[in-house]
């Protein structure tokens, strides 16, 4: 029942789990026909479904040649992530390996079959990978390898050390998410689908990677804490607890959500940007491959703002609100309207003795300066009446078979999750 009081809340997001299972993922995403592949780029799209259920849908929907250097760069970076994760390989193999980790795309008969990490099949079968990446133009080449050079050398600076300063925080998210969002830019731009300034602001495509991943940092505290991972910046959870591990702590429980405040606070601060960066993309698949990430990343900082949860448990966004999302951020009014409505959220939780309460106050009022240029808010969502009392009623009926749909929409909303 908890279920069915849950949709009856949201009636509009009923709506779109129907609208989304019955053909509408298809003008989000539509999939490419494996036939109208080679052999070695159906592996590869084998492999990115097979590592990616955030990512995999979206890649297939660009547009033209960008299409397979997206998919091409991001078994790279999983093949580079796979040496960083797998602990198995040890400190004096794995520096090096990291290092150079860029020559072996031009190393045709490189493999990797020691790993222990569940997606080694990318390290066992990379020929395949490096062959098609020598496949693609030089111009996509150049920066698929520059970046994997720039990461590899980040990842290694952070094996042995953990994060300290904000400074750091920052440094270790440019390392693993912001290069991966000027390497992106910069395939963007080379396609020829986006102007050349996407690919040159670097500034702005390092806040787009940030940005989602802060949020997957502050969201994943105890998955983090349980598997011995520590991501949150000492010099901020210092002034809370003596060990971050103290934050899980119930007794603790005041300190914690006040360091969560402060961390979701440090996040919204890249929002600007993410605006700013949208608003100059002009090809529609690409737009959706950007937004859809960035607004899951706003509804899920949201959830989790003062929220005691995140020390308990796993805050997740619901299924139905994540298809929502992912149907309506096809434009940069409606993505606006979409952040807008979370940072009012938040702003109504905000706690009045919170030490951060003024700083979240603050870098508030600067995205709703962004977001409502000109007027009032446009609500985003434009279902009749009709529509609202039918799927309220479809929900008092057959609340437990759209369960069963809910789950099978998960593969398109994990982007949500991840």
């Amino acid at each position: 029942m908890e279920l069915l009081r849950k949709w009856l809340g949201h009636p509009e997001e009923i709506y779109n789990l129907l609208r989304f299972k019955m053909g509408g993922c298809r003008a989000v995403m539509p999939r490419i026909d494996p036939d109208s592949l080679g052999r070695g780029l159906r592996t590869c799209y084998r492999y990115l479904n097979q590592t990616s259920r955030s990512f995999a849908a979206v890649i297939q929907a660009l547009d033209g040649e960008l299409r397979h250097a997206v998919c091409i760069f991001y078994l790279v970076l999983r093949a580079l992530d796979t040496i960083e994760d797998d602990m198995s390989i040890s400190l004096d193999v794995k520096v090096p390996m990291l290092h150079e980790f860029h020559s072996y795309l031009y190393q045709p008969e490189w493999k990797y079959m020691e790993s222990k990490e569940k997606d080694r099949q990318v390290l066992e079968d990379f020929p395949t990978i490096s062959m098609e990446f020598r496949n693609l133009a030089k111009v996509y080449q150049e920066v698929i390898s520059d970046i994997c050079h720039k990461m590899g050398v980040g990842m290694a600076e952070f094996l042995e050390k953990k994060v300290d300063s904000q400074h750091e925080w920052d440094k270790y998210c440019h390392y693993v998410a912001g290069l991966v969002g000027i390497g992106l830019s910069r395939l963007f731009s080379a396609s020829e689908l986006e102007d050349p300034i996407v690919g040159q602001d670097t500034e702005l495509a390092n806040s787009m990677g940030l940005f989602l991943q802060k949020t997957n940092i502050i969201r994943d505290y105890l998955e983090d804490q349980l598997e011995g991972r520590e991501f949150w910046p000492r010099e901020v959870w210092s002034r809370y607890a003596k060990k971050l591990s103290d934050l899980a702590k119930p007794e603790n429980i005041d300190m914690a959500v006040q360091c969560l405040n402060e961390l979701i606070t440090n996040a919204l601060h890249h929002v600007p940007d993410v605006l700013t960066y949208l608003a100059r993309l002009k090809n529609q698949s690409v737009f959706n491959f950007c937004a859809i990430p960035q607004v899951m990343a706003i509804a899920t900082l949201a959830a989790c703002y003062n929220n005691k949860q995140v020390f308990r448990g796993v805050v997740k966004i619901r299924k139905g609100q994540a298809v929502t999302l992912m149907m309506d951020a096809t434009n940069i009014q409606a993505v606006k309207a979409i952040m807008y409505q979370y940072v009012e959220e938040i702003y109504q939780k905000i706690p009045s003795t919170d030490p951060s309460s003024n700083k979240t106050q603050q870098v508030i009022a600067s995205i709703r300066a962004m977001s409502l240029p000109g007027g009032p808010m446009v609500s985003r969502h434009h279902y009749s009446p009709i529509y609202l009392s039918c799927a309220m009623l479809l929900a008092a009926l057959s609340w437990q078979y759209l369960s069963t749909i809910s789950k099978a929409t998960e593969e398109y909303v994990q982007a949500g999750e991840n």
